[in-house]
This record gives structure tokens, C-alpha cells and sequence, in this order.
């Protein structure tokens, strides 16, 4: 109980002199130092050999015993050093889904070379990275978002042990940006506008009718399924079918279209549909009680479909949204 009490207070003096921010420069205010074990070990040693040179008055034990001591200062200098200066920033919070890892973005500059620094995420595993002196170095850290929503990066730990590794010098980055966890897409019974057996005319109409298809070259980009096989087994010709309805007018994705569903449920129906007409490249608009997304196609409609799912119920105004 003693040590969970530490702990804690610990944690609060550290969220008052380190405070979340998504830029973070390591100067002599908050940077920490202390012996590493090896550190602790040469201090011993030292020790040793200070009370041995006592001892028997032996002049050549005192003069290694102080240049190793002059070493040890040394070092706790370099130490320093090697991680003051550093600047970090998070230039991008990811995104994905339940369970995907959330990549976070960070850039390191520094005035002078830091040397074997490493970035430590809580429950994830360290990147060590080397900045030039005025040079740029980028590095991605991940964390895992469970739940639909927005996503923090938890507090990653800087610590450098270089040069001599006797010292471990070490401070926090506590990010502020927050990633965003998309629902877990989950395929509706049914199509929105079509029957209860989850089958659509249009479908239909595309599989069995082919005379309402325009038939064109197939272009780079073309997805397999929409090759026309049989044709090419007979011609070699690789050719793609579009039907008219694909140029029809733009679906709507609506949240009201599934009645009787919770919300969580509506919002997977919805992902899953959103990534289903952009994997056919179907143009699609979304409407969320409150917020309107107009129709569009393409990967940055679909993120900001999905960001906009992710982060429905935590935020008034998502970007690329529209007020209905």
C-alpha cells in the first residue's frame, strides 16, 4: 500500500512538471539522471578502491581511483547532454480498427547529435534512433485501440545510457494528439433499400442481365472481379463490365436505417458498408444524426467516413462534416 501511495504521488508530480503537450523540447528541467546498475557497481568499485589506497597509503591506487572518479563525472556530463537539446513532436495520430495497431508519428531534431536514444512506450515495445545534429529523424510508435473512439498514445519514456552506459538519463513525452479506432465493421442482414434477404435488384440485375453493361478496355487499377474471364478465356481481350446502375445516383449510408439496433451495432453496420462501396468504388454520402458527409468515393472519402464513425458521440463537429 506504502508503494502504491508512492507511486501515485509520483505520477501526479510528474503529470504537474511534465504536462501533455504534442511538442516536448528536454532541458535540464525535466530531465532525470541517476547510476545505471552498471553505474552503481563502478561506484562501488570505486569505493572499494578509495578505502584500499586509505589503507595502505598507496599513491598509485589514489591517482586510478580519481581518474576513474573524473571518468565517472565525465560520463554523468556526456549523459546529459546526449539527450538535452532533443526536440520531439508528433506529426500524426493514427487511425484503424478495433484491435490493428495505431501508429503515431513522432519527428526528432536536436541542436547537437544525440547518440542511441530510445523510445519506450508504456506496454510496447522501444525504437532507439540517432539524430544528427539540425537533421530531421522520424520514428513510429504504435499503440493498440480496443474500443471504437478516440485513441491516446500512452506516455513513451526517452532514455539515453550513452556513452559509457553508467548513467541512465531519461524524461517523458506525454502526447496530446489523439488517433481515432474505427467501429468493427459488421456486414447489415440486410441492404439498406433492398429486401430482408439482403438482396438488391441492382445486384441482380448485374449478375443475370448483361445487356444493360457498358463493356470497356480493362485500366490499371481494375479490380479482378469485374474482368469478364469468360470473354478473355475466348478473345484474350481483358475487358471490364460496368452496369448503368453504377453511374445511378449516389447511395446514402444512413444511420436511420437500421432501426432497432443500438448504436455501437448501427455504427458497425455502417463501416461495414462504407468499406464495402469503396471497395466496389461505389460514390456514397453518409448521414449521422446531427452531421452529414456529402457523396464521394475514393480512399479519402472513405477515411473521413470512417473517422467520422470513429468518432461519432465524442465529437460535436468531425472534420469533413457538415451540419444537416
Amino acid at each position: 500500500m506504502i508503494i502504491g501511495r508512492f507511486r501515485q504521488r509520483w505520477r501526479r508530480w510528474i503529470d504537474r512538471r511534465i504536462p501533455r503537450s504534442d511538442d516536448q523540447q528536454f532541458t535540464q528541467k525535466n530531465i532525470f539522471i541517476l547510476p545505471s546498475g552498471a553505474g552503481v557497481v563502478f561506484g562501488i568499485l570505486l569505493v572499494v578502491m578509495l578505502l584500499t589506497g586509505i589503507n595502505y597509503q598507496n599513491s598509485l591506487i589514489y591517482l586510478l581511483t580519481f581518474i576513474l572518479g573524473a571518468l565517472f563525472v565525465a560520463a554523468m556530463h556526456q549523459t546529459h547532454s546526449n539527450l538535452s537539446g532533443l526536440h520531439l513532436a508528433l506529426v500524426e495520430a493514427g487511425e484503424g480498427f478495433p484491435g490493428e495497431p495505431i501508429a503515431f508519428r513522432l519527428r526528432a531534431t536536436a541542436k547537437q547529435a544525440a547518440f542511441a536514444i530510445r523510445l519506450a512506450p508504456e506496454q510496447h515495445d522501444a525504437h532507439t534512433i540517432h539524430v544528427d545534429a539540425g537533421a530531421i529523424s522520424e520514428v513510429e510508435l504504435a499503440t493498440t485501440g480496443l474500443r471504437r473512439g478516440p485513441v491516446q498514445m500512452a506516455d513513451i519514456r526517452v532514455d539515453t545510457r550513452f556513452p559509457f552506459g553508467l548513467l541512465t538519463a531519461w524524461s517523458w513525452m506525454r502526447p496530446q494528439g489523439q488517433g481515432v479506432v474505427y467501429p468493427k465493421p459488421v456486414m447489415p442482414p440486410y441492404e439498406p433499400g433492398g429486401d430482408a434477404g439482403g438482396e438488391t435488384s441492382r445486384r441482380d440485375n448485374q449478375t443475370t442481365d448483361m445487356v444493360d453493361a457498358n463493356i470497356r478496355p480493362w485500366r490499371q487499377g481494375d479490380l479482378s472481379q469485374r474482368v469478364l474471364w469468360k470473354r478473355y478465356a475466348r478473345t484474350g481481350e481483358m475487358v471490364i463490365a460496368e452496369w448503368e446502375g453504377e453511374h445511378r445516383d449516389p447511395q446514402w449510408l444512413d444511420y436511420d436505417q437500421f432501426p432497432g439496433a443500438d448504436r455501437e451495432l448501427r455504427l458497425s453496420y455502417l463501416a461495414a458498408l462504407v468499406e464495402s462501396r469503396s471497395h466496389d468504388r461505389q460514390p456514397f454520402g453518409l448521414v449521422l444524426p446531427g452531421q452529414t458527409i456529402e457523396p464521394d468515393s475514393g480512399p479519402l472519402h472513405r477515411q473521413r467516413c470512417l473517422r467520422t464513425l470513429g468518432r461519432f458521440g465524442f465529437d460535436t463537429a468531425p472534420e469533413g462534416a457538415s451540419a444537416a
